[in-house]
């Protein structure tokens, strides 16, 4: 399996009591630590190259910091930040330690408010100062913000002009900082309008201070602000003076799922780290809804609200395949269909010939998938027997039962996931033949010159893997014929809401659909697909079309599978190989209601993306294409 460095990981926990209720109850009083550490370190697959959280301390004096964070990067980041967190309390006796009262008023990061965060860097920017929460500061609690999220936006130019005319200076071109200036100025102007109001009544003072925290109304913020974000997101956010916001995009893009009691309420990006941290029912815990905001006021009073109108549902089918935790209970089913409904596909591969086909799995998110094939293939199969056995009108003799007793689908554990590449080897062949043995096999897990040996995996992306290793490596068992199978269909267009597959010469199946166009003398039809993506550039086209689509429209998926095969088998692979896909029909009917599928498709839910597929097209063409 390629990875695919992915959407980040949001972890939100807010505690409802004071801290001497939790020690009292559970034993400690970093009850709410605790579980942001839980959230994260579940969600860890979402985020691999730097991780941070924040905390606010409600009822801090004048003169106390109330407003904490950590940030570090690396596999190891989750770790490295709760290690130096609890740094500040390793010396303490335990009589301090152990005490609420104390570590309310004196300790750092013992508050209320806890926000976590996991990165992928999906843009090319790397270092700490890229590694959410980011912070904006004021000597006003209510207008100091800790932003994160797990969002992309395709509009950042847009933004970024509109704020630096109204005199802002971003620090950075990046989207979290333009971002973090955009809602922070319209929480300055929420809160100078309470000012205004206030003082109006004859407030002064701590007065205005207090009326201001507790009638602070973020939606105000949000509505001035979400409106105009272009792309996949779930952001977070907190305020100095204890207020909190989760808000998920309109089309429902990125996912995001909250649980509330009477002692705690808590957002994470998928569902069951929810019940593990927890320990809840799946249906105890809710999705945040499309356009839809949750806010937490610094009483702890928390409520929904619609802060944009819901557009069309476009929830990543991707999130379903590969990204969240196949422990989820609609996922886990919803992988076992995708895996089952290739059945079909993958008996046509091998002339139905099970007695000669073993069945195996790339490690390790296909595991899932291929259990639903094995049921799928198992339901096949007890058909065969109920109509062997119905053929026959007279009593199956002892040699005819045990015929049918002995057929089987034939599973082994084939590849084994062995090593992992070390990046210190610099020498091109050297990596190159490393880079084969990343996956092991299991010897005389078939008979050689006999068997078909069917794999499935999630996806193919980039067929790098499979080009590198898998093939090479599972031709060494001498099989007739080796049968790739992608729980996926064919990944095609780019992504731009939050996934690390931005450019167009990394798929394997544009590569593939380019070649077939330069075998066919066909390649008029990439230059005017260019031309059409210019002129919609330059604006002189109204309409906002992928013109990416045109160059596979010539051509069926089979066609397109087939160039792949040519492409990705290494020269002296004996067996024949061939590429089985899932079809967009088939992945929709696995996954309903998550029916977000532009990476296939090419349909993508905003503007945004369509103009950004157009852009990277005409960068392929103008800086590989046209030159060579």
């Amino acid at each position: 399996m390629e990875v695919l460095k992915h959407e980040c990981g949001v972890a939100m926990v807010r505690l409802l009591k004071p801290l001497e209720y939790y020690h009292q109850k559970y034993g400690t009083w970093m009850y709410g630590l605790n579980k942001l550490y839980l959230l994260m370190e579940k969600q860890h697959n979402r985020g691999q190259e730097g991780a941070g959280l924040a905390c606010v301390k409600l009822e801090a004096s004048p003169g106390e910091e109330y407003m904490f964070r950590e940030r570090a990067l690396g596999t190891g980041a989750i770790t490295e930040i709760f290690a130096d967190v609890h740094q500040h309390y390793k010396d303490l006796p335990p009589g301090k330690l152990n005490d609420p009262f104390f570590a309310k008023t004196d300790l750092p990061f013992a508050g209320e408010l806890y926000m976590g965060h996991l990165r992928y860097s999906t843009t090319g920017k790397s270092g700490i100062s890229y590694v959410h929460p980011f912070l904006r500061r004021n000597n006003w609690r209510a207008k100091n913000l800790a932003l994160c999220g797990n969002f992309n936006l395709t509009n950042v130019q847009h933004i970024f002009e509109e704020i630096t005319a109204i005199g802002q200076h971003p620090r950075a071109y990046a989207d979290t900082f333009i971002m973090l200036e955009q809602v922070g100025h319209r929480l300055d102007r929420e809160v100078e309008r309470l000012y205004q109001k206030y003082e109006a009544e004859g407030l002064t003072g701590m007065d205005i201070t207090n009326a201001i925290e507790a009638n602070v109304d973020l939606a105000n913020v949000l509505k001035r602000c979400a409106p105009q974000w272009d792309g996949g997101y779930v952001i977070c956010g907190l305020t100095g003076s204890g207020e909190s916001f989760s808000v998920r995009d309109p089309w429902g893009i990125r996912p995001a799922f909250y649980y509330a009691d009477d002692e705690i309420v808590i957002l994470a990006s998928e569902r069951p780290v929810i019940q593990t941290a927890m320990n809840v029912h799946a249906e105890d815990i809710r999705e945040l809804q499309r356009g839809e905001a949750l806010f937490i006021n610094k009483k702890g009073e928390w409520r929904t609200s619609q802060i944009v109108e819901p557009k069309e549902n476009k929830a990543c089918s991707f999130e379903r395949i590969y990204f969240s935790r196949g422990s989820d209970v609609d996922i886990y089913k919803e992988r076992k269909r995708l895996g089952e409904n290739l059945v079909p596909a993958i008996l046509k591969s091998v002339d139905n010939d099970l007695n000669h086909t073993v069945f195996s799995f790339i490690p390790n998110t296909a595991e899932v998938a291929y259990f639903g094939m094995q049921e799928g293939l198992n339901e096949y199969l007890n058909k065969v027997k109920k109509e062997w056995i119905a053929d026959r009108s007279h009593l199956l003799l002892e040699k005819e039962l045990e015929q049918i007793l002995s057929m089987r689908v034939r599973c082994e554990k084939v590849a084994i996931k062995d090593i992992k590449l070390r990046t210190f080897i610099a020498e091109g062949n050297s990596r190159n033949d490393l880079a084969t043995h990343v996956y092991d096999i299991t010897y005389g897990s078939i008979v050689p010159d006999v068997d078909n040996l069917v794999v499935i995996d999630d996806s193919i992306v980039r067929g790098t893997t499979l080009r590198q290793s898998i093939i090479g490596i599972l031709d060494r068992l001498h099989p007739k014929k080796i049968v790739i199978v992608s729980s996926s269909p064919q990944v095609r267009y780019p992504d731009y809401y939050g996934i690390d597959m931005s450019r167009m010469n990394e798929f394997i199946a544009f590569k593939a659909a380019v070649a077939l166009l330069k075998d066919r003398g066909m390649e008029n039809i990439l230059l005017d697909a260019y031309r059409k993506a210019k002129k919609q550039q330059a604006g002189q086209d109204g309409t906002i079309v992928n013109y990416v689509k045109e160059i596979y429209a010539s051509f069926t998926d089979e066609e397109i599978s087939a160039k792949m095969v040519e492409l990705l088998t290494p020269a002296g692979t004996r067996a024949k190989v061939e590429i089985v896909y899932q079809t967009l029909e088939g992945l929709h009917a696995s996954c309903p209601n998550h029916p977000g599928d532009w990476y296939f498709s090419g349909d993508y839910p905003t503007p945004g993306g369509t103009r950004m597929v157009n852009e990277a097209f005409i960068h392929y063409m103008e800086e590989e294409y046209l030159v060579n």
